[in-house]
């Protein structure tokens, strides 16, 4: 039985009056049956409040109730003043997957009501002439007639087969079919996913998996790689590399490597860090960065926290001056970097002062036994270790953020195969070429370029619903349809379950909003969206804009459900590599160009075909028909206009 949980949400004291009456007016409003259900412009009438604009503080607490709302929250009236109660998570897997979508489609229908996303949408769907023939986004779906055919035509010896998978980098090329950039290609499919489409920063490689079998060679399914969340407890444990992890097996197994890997990471660790102006202005000495004193690292600390706060100050007028991309010392004697300097250095010049009796002048094992016996050491192998893994988080471990196929593929399972090519050789191998390259940050950080090691380890994903993933479920197959060992096997681990924390449940109206009213009390800490700044800028805002109200961030930032963990390890020696304690051992070869026969011909035979015999597939897959009226399940689906709004005509393909 789920604990029941009423949250006080009431405006703080320094609201006005009217502020105060029209939010009362508001929950009223969100406290009847039909609240989860009108539009946010009907709430907004409904409760007569006239201008948001002027009303920053009721406008932030507005637009959050309202989402919160239309997430399933429920509004109770008491004399205090208006509880606010989450949803229960429901026990029944198909309610539970069933309520998590329809939080997701609120957002989403949201992003396809704007008239920018409409219009790129209608652009995609309008004939153009392409290599004198008029070609359109419909051009590259396939037709589900079309594809059963091909499948129960399909023989162990047929010279051409049902499905013939490849792997494209969705980027500013264009379709060699039809002309239409790539990425946008690719946006226009992300759009008929259920939860709302957003960029992701920092690293990302979004990918089309395409039907060579097939005129236009229509699209199958999307994948896209991703800057990894710094921090999830379930995938560092299964790596090993959480500290506490690392350490027990030091004691456990204390080797030369480990001393000899310590005595690198210290050194790695100072030289890293752009130091000519901290001389310069005196913060430190020459002599500090081998022997640094009590009093350096107390002047570092302050430096940090003074340029820090000119960050917050002025970041948002600095940042309009352009910096060209290569002038790193430029970048590092920024306010951002100077700060995140004189802070890391800080920090790296205490790991070092501390551990360096153990490890210098040369490593040696007895040396790691005493540094591990040392209770006052073993505080400062944790920060060391902990450093490195954040280092290399971002560079060896990426997200499958993205992975999903389009009708009429995903009836077939066919989000298996986009799965399983979307961790394939070819992918790890454009993924590396891709980011061969300095770091913006490490080089910013260094005042010279940095070049990361971009060679993948490990790629982690996470289910949309906690109840289960079909779509990962039992997901593993042969190394060798990759090139690796015979009697192998890769695949989709399940490593763990995590509960959802995010911002995905709330609008742009009240992330604007809320940035508003926490700048309005001129909150200590602000937000420039600045590469370089930290990650997720939307998290924090959210985060600053509800203390700002003296709401529960915490409380708010849950998404009530909790999501599946998956992870693919790449290499046999993961836990080793991604620290870089060795060179990496790949499970797969990453000199072949491509295994898309060969993964294709594993989800044929394992998933495709047993599936295409079954009456209620076929029923599923002849459904998506490209004749007019076009009725195809991979088309964007549009939802009907807001009464009053109004949009022009355009021809479809």
């Amino acid at each position: 039985m789920n604990e029941t949980v009423l949250l006080p949400l009431d405006l703080p004291a320094e609201a006005s009056r009217s502020e105060r009456a029209g939010y009362r007016r508001l929950c009223r409003v969100l406290s009847t049956a039909d609240a989860a259900t009108m539009r946010r412009d009907e709430i907004v009438t409904s409760s007569e409040i006239a201008n948001l604009y002027d009303l920053p503080i009721l406008a932030a607490a507005t637009h959050t109730a309202i989402d919160l709302v239309h997430q399933g929250w429920t509004v109770l009236l008491d004399r205090q003043g208006p509880l606010f109660q989450p949803p229960d998570v429901e026990l029944d897997r198909v309610a539970e997957k069933e309520r998590i979508r329809r939080q997701e489609l609120v957002r989403r229908d949201q992003q396809l009501q704007s008239a920018s996303v409409r219009r790129f949408v209608r652009d995609m769907e309008r004939r153009r002439i392409f290599r004198g023939r008029p070609v359109s986004i419909f051009d590259l779906m396939r037709d589900g007639r079309d594809l059963l055919r091909a499948l129960d035509e399909q023989t162990d010896h047929a010279d051409v087969p049902a499905v013939a998978p490849y792997i494209q980098v969705a980027d500013d090329s264009s379709c060699e079919h039809t002309g239409l950039r790539l990425l946008d290609v690719w946006r226009y499919f992300r759009h008929t996913w259920s939860n709302a489409y957003s960029s992701v920063p920092g690293r990302t490689m979004p990918l089309l998996i395409r039907d060579a079998a097939a005129p236009n060679h229509p699209v199958i399914g999307l994948a896209a790689l991703a800057s990894p969340i710094v921090q999830i407890a379930e995938r560092d444990n299964w790596i090993g590399w959480n500290t506490d992890v690392f350490l027990a097996d030091a004691v456990a197994k204390p080797s030369l490597k480990a001393a000899r890997w310590i005595s690198r990471r210290l050194t790695a660790q100072v030289k890293g860090i752009h130091v000519a102006d901290l001389l310069a202005d005196g913060i430190i000495k020459p002599e500090d960065l081998r022997s640094p004193t009590p009093e350096a690292l107390a002047r570092l600390r302050a430096d940090a926290e003074r340029y820090r706060r000119r960050h917050h100050r002025y970041g948002k007028i600095r940042k309009v001056r352009a910096i060209s991309a290569d002038a790193w010392v430029e970048r590092a004697e920024t306010d951002l970097f100077r700060s995140k300097r004189s802070s890391a250095l800080a920090e790296a010049l205490e790991i070092l002062a501390g551990l360096e009796p153990y490890f210098r002048p040369r490593p040696s094992l007895a040396g790691l036994k005493r540094a591990l016996e040392d209770p006052q050491a073993r505080p400062l192998l944790r920060r060391l270790v902990r450093r490195a893994r954040g280092e290399r988080v971002g560079t060896v471990v990426a997200d499958l953020s993205v992975c999903g196929a389009i009708p009429p593929y995903n009836a077939l399972a066919a989000g298996k195969l986009v799965g399983a090519l979307a961790v394939s050789p070819s992918v790890v191998s454009a993924y590396r070429s891709r980011y061969q390259r300095p770091s913006e940050i490490a080089s910013a950080m260094a005042g010279r370029p940095v070049t990361r090691d971009s060679r993948l380890a490990f790629i982690a994903t996470t289910s949309l619903y906690g109840t289960g993933s079909s779509q990962y479920n039992r997901l593993f197959w042969p190394a060798e349809v990759m090139g690796g060992k015979e009697g192998e096997r890769m695949g989709f681990h399940p490593i763990g379950r995590s509960r959802s924390f995010g911002t995905s449940h709330f609008s742009d109206e009240s992330v604007s909003a809320l940035v508003r009213v926490a700048e309005l009390q001129r909150s200590r800490v602000r937000v420039n969206s600045l590469f370089g700044e930290g990650v997720s800028p939307r998290l924090r805002k959210v985060r600053i804009g509800l203390a700002a109200l003296g709401w529960p961030a915490h409380e708010l930032l849950q998404h009530g459900r909790f999501r599946l963990v998956y992870g693919v390890p790449l290499v046999r020696n993961l836990r080793d590599f991604a620290l870089g304690l060795d060179e990496p051992e790949y499970l797969v070869d990453l000199s072949r160009d491509d295994a898309g026969a060969e993964v294709a011909s594993w989800w044929l035979q394992r998933w495709a075909l047993p599936r295409s015999k079954q009456s209620a597939v076929r029923k599923a897959v002849k459904s998506h028909r490209l004749t007019r009226p076009i009725r195809h399940g991979a088309r964007v689906p549009l939802p009907p206009l807001a009464e009053g709004d109004a949009e022009g005509t355009l021809e479809f393909g």
